[in-house]
């Protein structure tokens, strides 16, 4: 390949479409790699077939080469196993992330290098800027898109062979680049659902691999007011798919997760938005990885994001007992274990870690 040689994952949607164009245009040598990473089983809708189709026909009309990878072995064994782990252990992980770290930032730009490459790039809107030798992820320009949330495990020597050509545009103005340039896919919808595998029934997908059973639901008066159908189904803050309502005696307000008890296979809930249960003053990570490689002196001061797109909050971090202690300036609403605590600067990406529980 030649030397401004780049791999663009090309998943069949919008964002990684115009991301090999834009890059083209520019004046790179573009290769678009399309990745397997979910085996369907006999009778199951493929989406990944009709994902390919439309990656081969945005190349065809780009004129760019593409090239097919399996890595169902990888996505399996570093991203699935652990996907279903942390379920079975009541906590409520985050596939996208695991796919970024293992799958999307080590088999895909592995494979890029071994062909040549010498970038690969995605439709991820984040931004990478270089200070003082220091390469920095930092947050898109639209700040309802930015995906850095979701790239934090990514280390800083990764990211050094990594293009974001989305960093400076809104989603909007991406539909319409690719319409303008006539890309037969410029008004397919988002992806969503599991990293690689999509949107499912989450009973029925997680029952096909772990064992589920219906188990009881208590108020925070712990008394008896309904029946879930696996405790590790629900999330904390969590109001969808309850299934309770009009109780006697009880005010017309909406059930939120509040506890769970995965032992008991049981789960708490409260009424209103605004409960008090339903709010931590901080969190415990036992581990946090920092995508660039400096020292950090403890107790340390940035902000805090729990979830992807929710407001960032001032937070101290405190190293105690090789775990990390992180109080929040105010209390956040729904702080799940399993989920990442994501670390920023104004608009650096620290790194996170993964929420052990909540304080």
């Amino acid at each position: 390949m030649k030397k401004n040689s780049v791999v663009v994952g090309m998943s069949g949607g919008v964002d990684s479409s115009v991301s090999a164009y834009l890059l083209k245009k520019a004046g790179y040598n573009v290769t678009g790699l399309f990745m397997h990473n979910w085996q369907s089983e006999p009778g199951e809708v493929c989406s990944s077939e009709i994902d390919f189709k439309d990656a081969s026909s945005v190349c065809d009309v780009l004129d760019i080469p593409l090239h097919k990878a399996n890595f169902s072995d990888d996505y399996w064994n570093k991203v699935f196993k652990k996907f279903l782990e942390e379920h079975e252990a009541g906590r409520t992980p985050n596939p996208d992330i695991l796919c970024n770290r293992e799958i999307k930032f080590k088999s895909f730009l592995n494979y890029a290098i071994s062909i040549g490459a010498n970038y690969i790039a995605t439709g991820h809107y984040a931004n990478l800027k270089k200070i003082n030798d220091v390469t920095y992820l930092t947050r898109a320009k639209d700040l309802n898109k930015d995906q850095t949330y979701f790239l934090h495990e990514v280390k800083e020597n990764e990211l050094d062979k990594c293009i974001f050509p989305l960093h400076k545009y809104s989603k909007n103005e991406v539909r319409k680049i690719a319409k303008r340039i006539k890309l037969p896919i410029f008004n397919k919808k988002d992806s969503v659902g599991i990293c690689f595998i999509g949107e499912r029934n989450m009973k029925d997908f997680l029952g096909r691999f772990i064992n589920l059973s219906k188990g009881d639901i208590y108020d925070d008066k712990k008394q008896l007011i309904g029946q879930h159908n696996g405790a590790t189904l629900y999330t904390i803050g969590q109001r969808q798919g309850l299934k309770i309502g009009g109780i006697k005696n009880k005010k017309h307000l909406p059930w939120y997760v509040y506890k769970k008890d995965i032992t008991k296979n049981e789960i708490y809930v409260c009424q209103g938005s605004d409960n008090i249960l339903l709010y931590a003053k901080g969190l415990v990570c036992n581990k946090i990885s920092w995508i660039n490689n400096f020292s950090i002196n403890y107790p340390y001061t940035c902000d805090v994001q729990i979830r992807h797109q929710q407001k960032p909050v001032k937070c101290t971090i405190t190293n105690k007992n090789n775990s990390y202690i992180v109080d929040f300036e105010k209390k956040i609403k729904g702080v799940a274990p399993g989920q990442s605590a994501v670390f920023y600067d104004k608009n650096i990406c620290l790194g996170g870690g993964i929420i052990s529980k909540s304080l």
